[in-house]
């Protein structure tokens, strides 16, 4: 039998704050998430961090948490059970961090007689930090069992049609009847040298203005590089001409540059520059949650009409929409060659 192992990032079991410091301890003390020296990782986490981000960030997910929890987890449960009706199989949803854990569902598509089991990371476009780290859990936890399962990986659908026309069609219904002079994509931001790590070469990777402009064999891992190709093939599908685009990345930590533009920045630049109307895709996400619903839908949106705005309109992601079950089945079954 074969099963389908749905994966994202995570989310804390409750806005409490000892809920949210073991949620940032597991996430935070990923190397793959933290890059640096393991000693100087452990003071960054337990001296700079999670003495004091915890109380703030529990703040931040009170304000999105609803009576069915976390908007992260309860779209993936909806998306997952939406997909069972899709396809023959068993289907999981299992999160690198907090709970359902990647073991919990692998122990459930194993009891239900799963051999073969196709791993679907619902990240949109390829980075170490989520992707590499997600894959490189369910390898490490399916390699605990005595009858080792028979994997396979979709890989990043960062321009895939089916996704790219779900989010545009949650974005047509969500900005209809609404004119926006700009439309930002703003994207989950990494550290530069992440990408730069991407690079084989060592030669390509930002050391030029135009290093994003396609993708090529030289930066096929860049997660920048995959930003940008979902920016494009989005609006392209909305028909927004390249001088309304902009394309930024957000929710930075740390002193280290990350990759440019910076969200928070465009967001209170646009009024300064006369923009009154803009709207807000944020295409990393296939869920909302606290970066989509907090950061962006509050906290920019705040700072825009601060700033001079008069509104930020915030499209949702593509959630448990049906169609976007629908595309999830279509590009799980194009990239394994079968029925899932």
């Amino acid at each position: 039998m074969t099963g389908l192992l749905l994966v994202n990032l995570g989310t804390p079991d409750s806005p409490a704050p000892g809920d949210v410091r073991r949620y940032l301890r597991e996430f935070l003390s990923d190397p793959r998430v933290i890059d640096i020296h393991p000693a100087l990782r452990f003071i960054f986490l337990n001296f700079l961090i999670l003495p004091f981000r915890p109380k703030r960030s529990g703040e931040a997910y009170a304000k999105i948490w609803t009576e069915r929890g976390s908007p992260l987890l309860f779209h993936g449960l909806d998306l997952t059970e939406k997909v069972r009706k899709r396809v023959a199989g068993v289907v999981e949803l299992g999160m690198r961090y907090g709970n359902p854990s990647i073991a919990e569902a692998l122990g459930r598509l194993r009891d239900a007689g799963a051999d073969r089991i196709v791993v679907f990371p619902l990240f949109p476009q390829y980075s170490s930090a989520a992707t590499g780290s997600a894959l490189e859990r369910v390898y490490l936890e399916a390699g605990k069992l005595w009858n080792t399962p028979h994997l396979q990986v979709v890989p990043p659908f960062y321009a895939h049609p089916a996704y790219v026309d779900s989010c545009a069609r949650v974005a047509a219904r969500a900005l209809q009847g609404v004119d926006p002079e700009v439309v930002l994509f703003s994207f989950h931001g990494l550290p530069e040298r992440h990408c730069e790590r991407s690079d084989p070469s060592g030669a390509h990777c930002l050391k030029s203005p135009d290093c994003c402009d396609r993708i090529a064999a030289v930066n096929r891992w860049c997660y920048r590089a995959q930003c940008y190709a979902t920016a494009n093939a989005l609006a392209d599908r909305l028909g927004l001409p390249a001088e309304k685009r902009i394309v930024c990345f957000q929710s930075r930590l740390g002193r280290t540059p990350w990759i440019k533009p910076y969200t928070d920045e465009i967001i209170v630049e646009l009024p300064r520059r006369g923009v009154k109307r803009a709207a807000i895709l944020s295409p990393a996400f296939v869920a909302d949650c606290l970066e989509t619903l907090e950061e962006l839908g509050m906290r920019a949106a705040k700072s825009f009409k601060e700033a001079g705005g008069d509104e930020l309109s915030v499209v949702p992601a593509v959630n448990a929409e049906d169609f976007w079950a629908d595309g999830v089945v279509a590009i799980a079954r194009e990239a394994t060659g079968g029925p899932p």
